[in-house]
């Protein structure tokens, strides 16, 4: 799958959400999108699961099945949750005893079977969050899109989405996602992209990353780390950034400050950064030490 040159703006003179996206998605990756509030994370996960079409440019390659979970569900539905999964799961394609089966099945792994029965209206925000989650995975989507979709499930909840997470990806689906939690499948995913003022940049792969697992290879020289400049945020930065980063001034006057870290921790870092506001200007792996430890 593709985003050629995407563009969403809000209205006919509205403001742009994104500018000049392009980005490739190919079979079995796992992508994790990085970024502030209102940078345009929501907005490009829409277009890529087909919810929003691109006021420019173009999408290709969606896979025929494609499943999305937004942050809030809409659950003032007029159906019982076990009657509405039925209804997706024909939806998708499923035929009735099939997507019955489904279900049940998803119900009973997210902890929420007792709520079968319970119209949509009544339930909680947390079952019905896991309604969501039963939903996208009931006829095995070949591209799977998560905004936040772990917010208010439980701790087996979680677990569960995690490892159908990791089930879809070793199928050779697709899966794109959010989560503000750094931790979130942390290095297990092939590519990170941030979001900053509506363009999309590349977080570039640490020295000897594989690249179908974001894993570092073997520990065989020096550790490879990553250098982040920035500006913005608070002032001074926060002192237990995750990695414990080196911190120094960017070039004189520019007004930029430069962390350095251990290609493990940038990941966490670069969340903790962007929920901080802070503006990311460039990003790549570096060998030497700089800077003043925290």
């Amino acid at each position: 799958m593709r985003l050629e040159r995407v563009g969403r703006r809000h209205g006919l003179r509205g403001p742009w959400a994104l500018r000049g996206v392009d980005l490739d998605l190919p079979a079995g990756a796992l992508v994790r999108i990085v970024g502030a509030n209102g940078t345009g994370k929501s907005t490009l996960l829409r277009i890529v699961a087909g919810v929003d079409a691109p006021t420019t440019g173009r999408v290709t390659g969606r896979p025929p099945r494609t499943a999305y979970i937004p942050e809030r569900f809409p659950a003032a539905l007029p159906f019982t949750a076990l009657d509405y999964l039925v209804h997706l799961g024909r939806v998708q394609g499923l035929g009735g005893a099939r997507a019955r089966d489904r279900a049940g099945e998803w119900l009973e792994r997210l902890g929420a079977t007792e709520h079968r029965g319970t119209a949509m209206a009544e339930l909680s925000k947390g079952t019905s969050q896991k309604v969501a989650v039963a939903q996208a995975f009931l006829a095995d989507p070949g591209l799977l899109v998560l905004d936040e979709a772990w917010t208010g499930l439980d701790t087996g909840a979680r677990a569960e989405l995690d490892a159908a997470v990791r089930s879809r990806r070793a199928a050779g689906g697709t899966v794109v996602f959010v989560d503000h939690d750094p931790r979130r499948l942390a290095g297990e995913p092939s590519a990170v992209h941030a979001v900053c003022d509506g363009r999309v940049h590349a977080v570039p792969a640490p020295p000897g990353a594989h690249p179908a697992a974001g894993r570092t290879g073997p520990a065989d020289g020096p550790r490879p780390r990553v250098r982040i400049t920035v500006s913005g945020g608070p002032r001074p930065l926060p002192e237990r950034l995750p990695g414990r980063p080196l911190v120094a001034p960017g070039p004189a006057g520019d007004g930029t400050t430069v962390l350095t870290v251990d290609a493990a921790h940038s990941d966490a870092l670069l969340g903790a950064l962007l929920t901080a506001s802070c503006h990311i200007h460039r990003l790549g792996p570096v060998t030497d030490p700089e800077g003043v430890r925290v």
